[in-house]
């Protein structure tokens, strides 16, 4: 690890000073999960990491508008023993719940998940964010892309989005707040994420000399919502294929559904296709079929990784049921 200057701020606003517009000169740490094995394995290489442990307003969970207003830096631990989140919006717990390292809990954030860079090897053992040789060619379509992306891996981007939060907080509608030396901004959480088209690009459309502060999920209003995962192992492990729904119902019927996969794209993907199936419907196993058949009938899996179609089938169609009430997670 190369030396750095550390230094750990009392407020934002001298946070976000301390911050370099440039890529790759500053890092911000939070639970330092993600940021302190990317320094190790000298993907990171900040001159500077501003802590964020002594800024105290963003580690609450506040009512905010029928809704809840969540600090960047509230750990998972906290987010899962939450009553409101439990209680109003169970895809977020499920999701918090399949975090099964009791340690990644404890010190993991919610911002820091929703920022975590990709965990493709390629690009974890210094290949580049797109995966190319020395000589630029793709390493990933014929390489080991078994864990890689089968939407939205037309190239050249291959990795997927590994957050575990933000498929249901997209699926949730859910916003988050942004700050910088010169003011606010606030987005969609879907807005937070693209498919970069060159190395010089990150996966993230934050700049350089942002802080995401805050996520602010608006009312549950009856909704009703679930996340389901498909792991390999249940322990340090991340999800090979995930979904999260949620469905607004007039009685048994879908007024309208919201869907939104982890694990399989590069960024946290939202299928339309899946929605419209369930509109206007009554959840049954086979109404969740063929909401799981919709959400993949656009993959493109690579030379390894044509499993993966299956699991994010299932992970829709059980995932759907789970939020109509029909099955347990």
């Amino acid at each position: 690890m190369r030396a750095f200057e550390y230094v750990a701020p009392f407020t934002l606003q001298e946070a976000l000073s301390l911050l370099s517009p440039t890529w790759g000169e500053t890092d911000i740490l939070a639970g330092g999960t993600d940021l302190l094995t990317l320094m190790k394995q000298g993907i990171h290489k900040p001159k500077r990491v501003v802590s964020l442990k002594n800024v105290k307003d963003l580690s609450r969970i506040d009512r905010r508008d029928g809704g809840l207003l969540i600090g960047a830096k509230v750990t998972l631990h906290q987010l899962f023993d939450n009553i409101p989140v439990r209680t109003q919006y169970p895809a977020i717990n499920h999701a918090a719940a399949g975090v099964k390292s009791l340690q990644m809990r404890a010190m993991g954030t919610v911002g820091g998940d929703l920022l975590q860079r990709p965990r493709c090897w390629y690009f974890r053992n210094g290949f580049g964010l797109l995966g190319r040789d020395s000589k630029g060619n793709p390493m990933v379509p014929n390489g080991e892309n078994q864990y890689h992306a089968i939407l939205g891996n037309t190239g050249p981007a291959y990795f997927v989005n590994v957050s575990s939060l933000a498929p249901a907080l997209i699926a949730l509608r859910a916003k988050v707040k942004v700050a910088s030396t010169s003011g606010e901004r606030e987005l969609d959480v879907e807005q937070l994420y693209r498919i970069p088209t060159t190395e010089n690009e990150r996966e993230l459309t934050l700049i350089a000399n942002e802080i995401l502060t805050h996520i602010f999920i608006p009312p549950a209003n009856g909704a009703r919502s679930a996340t389901y995962e498909v792991r390999k192992r249940q322990g340090l492990d991340w999800p090979l294929a995930a979904a999260s729904v949620s469905l607004r119902m007039k009685g048994d019927t879908v007024e309208s559904a919201s869907i939104a996969l982890g694990h399989v794209a590069p960024t946290p993907w939202r299928s339309p296709e899946a929605e419209r199936v369930l509109t206007n419907k009554v959840v049954i196993e086979e109404v969740a079929l063929e909401a799981g058949d919709a959400a993949v009938a656009k993959a493109t899996p690579l030379s390894r990784n044509a499993y993966k179609v299956q699991l994010a089938r299932v992970a829709v169609k059980r995932a759907v049921l789970a939020a109509a009430g029909k099955t347990p997670v």
